[in-house]
């Protein structure tokens, strides 16, 4: 497949994630989170989510992120480490992870990840976010961008098959259920930009850095039972 078939395949998946959007919007009501009595956290979480941590730590924190966003690359790499080691991995925070698409490629990749087995989701996400410069074509010299994601579905021990089969439109269900994600926090909690973050259920832009990030924390923290 050329990259030129990649991207028409990518359009025709687009036009069909938007008629299914409107099958599961309306077969489903809200599309989105669904409140639930008794639920400690803002964002009530559903079967589909991508969570670390434990769900007993008294902050909740959100991420909306896609995978070709430069700004989410770098900050997986220089801050989320700082959350995972300091508030994450001690139980302080439970992290729940959102691809929120900014192209159909964005819903490609996330169908890839959820194609993998559930404990391999973050290692892949992660590597996508790494090594984006040698699968995303804005701004990187990526000739043939289905070749490039099949390399990268290789190294996760995924075949070409698997690959194709992920990111074909006969995986619509699929990336209609991705797509949906994104235009739900478009519409309810006016998301428009990644990576955003929503501490306790608030749109917090400070955990941008490191020190925003312990600064949001350590205050919400101190103010916990």
């Amino acid at each position: 497949m050329t990259r030129k078939q990649l991207l028409s395949g990518l359009v025709a998946v687009a036009a069909i994630v938007v008629l299914a959007i409107a099958y599961f919007v309306y077969t489903s009501g809200t599309g989105g989170d669904i409140p639930q009595a008794g639920s400690k956290f803002a964002i009530v979480l559903g079967p589909r989510d991508k969570t670390m941590g434990s769900p007993k730590a008294p902050i909740q924190f959100v991420e909306y992120a896609a995978p070709s966003c430069p700004h989410c690359a770098h900050w997986n790499e220089e801050v989320f480490p700082v959350l995972k080691k300091e508030y994450i991995d001690t139980g302080k925070v439970y992290y729940v992870f959102r691809v929120f698409p900014l192209s159909s490629l964005d819903v490609a990749v996330e169908s890839m990840a959820r194609c993998l087995p559930a404990d391999s989701y973050f290692q892949f996400i992660d590597m996508m976010f790494r090594e984006q410069a040698r699968w995303d074509p804005d701004g990187n010299n990526v000739p043939d961008v289905h070749a490039a994601l099949v390399q990268m579905g290789r190294i996760a021990g995924m075949s070409e098959d698997q690959v194709n089969s992920c990111i074909s439109p006969s995986n619509a269900d699929e990336q209609a259920k991705i797509s949906q994600v994104g235009q739900y926090a478009a519409k309810t909690y006016k998301i428009d930009s990644t990576p955003t973050f929503m501490i306790d259920g608030r749109i917090t832009p400070e955990a941008v850095t490191a020190s925003g990030l312990r600064d949001v924390l350590n205050g919400l923290l101190a103010k916990k039972p």
